[in-house]
C-alpha cells in the first residue's frame, strides 16, 4: 500500500464508523419509541448536516500528521456545530474523529506552546454536548473523555517510543565508544611495534653500514681484517633476524613458536648495556663506558620498563652516532649515585664529516621521548659545545617516586 493510500485509511475508517452511528440512531428510536433518545433521521436536514460534518472531519484528518493542533481544534469545532444544527444525541458520532485527532496530537505535537489546542478542543466538545441537550456534568465528562483519554494514551506511546529511541542511541554510542577504544588500543600497539622495529633495525643496520664501509677499504690492503669484518656483518645480519623473529613471535596468538636462542634472549636492561657497547665496539665504533655506582646493585629501584627505556636510549643513540657522524668517539655514562634518580647519558664527538644530529631528528628520538613519557622519565638532547651530540635520560627510582607521592 502506498503512503498516500495509508494516509486516507484512518480518516475513511473514522467516517464509516460515524456514518454507521448516524444511521443506526434513528433505527434505535423506531425499535424503542419510549427510549429517552433524541436523534434526527434521514428525513431531517440536521441528519444531512451531520453527514456533511463527518465528511469534513474525515477530510481534515488526512492532515493530522503535519498539523496536529489545527486538526484537533477543527474536528472538535465540528462537534460544536453539530450541537448547534440540532443533531441531539447523535452529536456523539462526531467524537470519533476528535478521538483520532487527540491521539495523533499526543503522538506528534510539540510540547512547548501547543497545549492550548487540546484545552480548546475539550471546551468545544463540552459545549457541543451541552447544546445537544445534555446536562453540564455530561458535557464536562464528554470533553475530558473524548480529548483527554486518547491524548494521554498518545503521549504515553510517544514517551515509550522516545525511551526506546534513546536506549538505542545509547547502545550505538556505547558501541561507537568501544570501537574508538579498540582503534586507540590498536593504534597504540601499532606505534609500540613500529618503535621496536625501528630500534632493532637501526641498531643492527647501523653496525652493518659501518662494517661494510670498512670492508671497502680493507679488502685490498688487509684481506684478513676484511674477512673478519665480513664475519661480523654476518653476525649482525643473524642478530637482526633473531630479534625480528622474537618480536614477531610475541605478536603471534596461535601456532608453535620457535625457541629463541640464548643470544636473542639477552635481557634488555641496565646490566646488559655493557654487552650492547661491546657489540657496537666490535662493529668498529669507538665507544667507552663510564659507570658511577653507589656500591649496591646497578639500577636499584628502577623498574624493568624503565630499564628497557634506558637500554633502548643507549642503543638508538649509538646507532644515530654511527649513522650521522661516522668516525665519532662515543661515551656512555651511567650515573647511579643519586638516590632519587638514575642518569644515563650518551655523547659523541663530531664525526669525520663534522655533521650534527640536530638537523636529522627522526623516529629514533620520537621513540626515546615516548618511552621516557611512559616511565615518567626526563629526556634531554642537543648539540654539545664541541659540535657533537648528547642524549641524557633521567629515570626516577620507584621508591623515591612512591615517597614523593605519599
Amino acid at each position: 500500500m502506498t503512503k498516500s493510500r495509508r494516509r486516507w485509511l484512518t480518516p475513511l475508517g473514522s467516517w464509516v464508523l460515524g456514518v454507521l452511528g448516524l444511521w443506526s440512531a434513528p433505527l434505535l428510536m423506531n425499535v424503542d419509541p419510549e427510549a429517552a433518545f433524541d436523534s434526527p433521521g434521514p428525513n431531517h436536514l440536521a441528519w444531512w448536516a451531520g453527514l456533511a460534518l463527518l465528511t469534513i472531519q474525515a477530510i481534515a484528518l488526512a492532515w493530522r500528521s503535519t498539523h496536529p493542533s489545527a486538526i484537533l481544534v477543527a474536528t472538535a469545532a465540528m462537534t460544536l456545530v453539530g450541537g448547534v444544527v440540532g443533531l441531539g444525541d447523535s452529536v456523539g458520532v462526531l467524537s470519533v474523529a476528535v478521538v483520532v485527532a487527540a491521539f495523533s496530537w499526543g503522538l506528534r505535537a510539540a510540547y512547548g506552546g501547543a497545549w492550548p489546542a487540546p484545552l480548546a478542543a475539550a471546551v468545544l466538545v463540552g459545549v457541543g454536548t451541552l447544546l445537544s441537550g445534555e446536562p453540564a456534568g455530561s458535557g464536562l465528562v464528554q470533553g475530558l473523555g473524548v480529548v483527554g483519554l486518547p491524548l494521554a494514551i498518545g503521549l504515553w506511546l510517544r514517551g515509550r517510543h522516545e525511551l526506546v529511541a534513546a536506549q538505542q542511541e545509547q547502545l550505538r554510542a556505547r558501541a561507537g565508544e568501544l570501537e574508538a577504544r579498540i582503534q586507540a588500543a590498536v593504534a597504540h600497539e601499532r606505534t609500540a611495534m613500529a618503535r621496536e622495529l625501528h630500534d632493532i633495525a637501526a641498531h643492527h643496520l647501523s653496525g652493518i653500514a659501518v662494517m661494510t664501509a670498512a670492508i671497502g677499504t680493507q679488502i685490498d690492503t688487509d684481506p684478513a681484517a676484511a674477512k673478519r669484518a665480513v664475519h661480523q656483518v654476518r653476525q649482525e645480519c643473524t642478530g637482526v633476524l633473531k630479534d625480528l623473529r622474537s618480536l614477531v613471535g610475541l605478536l603471534r596468538d596461535e601456532g608453535p613458536v620457535a625457541e629463541p636462542s640464548a643470544a636473542s634472549m639477552r635481557p634488555e636492561s641496565l646490566a646488559n648495556i655493557g654487552e650492547l657497547v661491546h657489540d657496537v665496539r666490535s662493529a668498529g665504533i669507538d665507544v667507552s663506558t663510564d659507570v658511577l655506582n653507589r656500591g649496591d646493585e646497578l639500577g636499584a629501584g628502577i623498574g624493568p620498563l624503565a630499564q628497557l627505556a634506558a637500554y633502548r636510549m643507549v642503543q638508538e643513540s649509538l646507532a644515530n652516532a654511527a649513522r650521522h657522524a661516522p668516525g665519532t668517539q662515543c661515551t656512555v655514562i651511567i650515573d647511579d649515585t643519586d638516590p632519587s634518580q638514575l642518569t644515563v647519558e650518551v655523547t659523541n664527538s663530531p664525526g669525520e664529516r663534522g655533521t650534527e644530529l640536530d638537523s636529522a631528528v627522526g623516529f629514533g628520538l620520537v621513540g626515546m621521548r615516548e618511552r621516557a613519557d611512559l616511565t615518567s622519565s626526563r629526556l634531554d638532547y642537543g648539540p654539545t659545545a664541541s659540535g657533537g651530540w648528547s642524549v641524557r635520560l633521567r629515570v626516577p627510582r620507584q621508591d623515591a617516586a612512591t615517597q614523593e607521592a605519599a
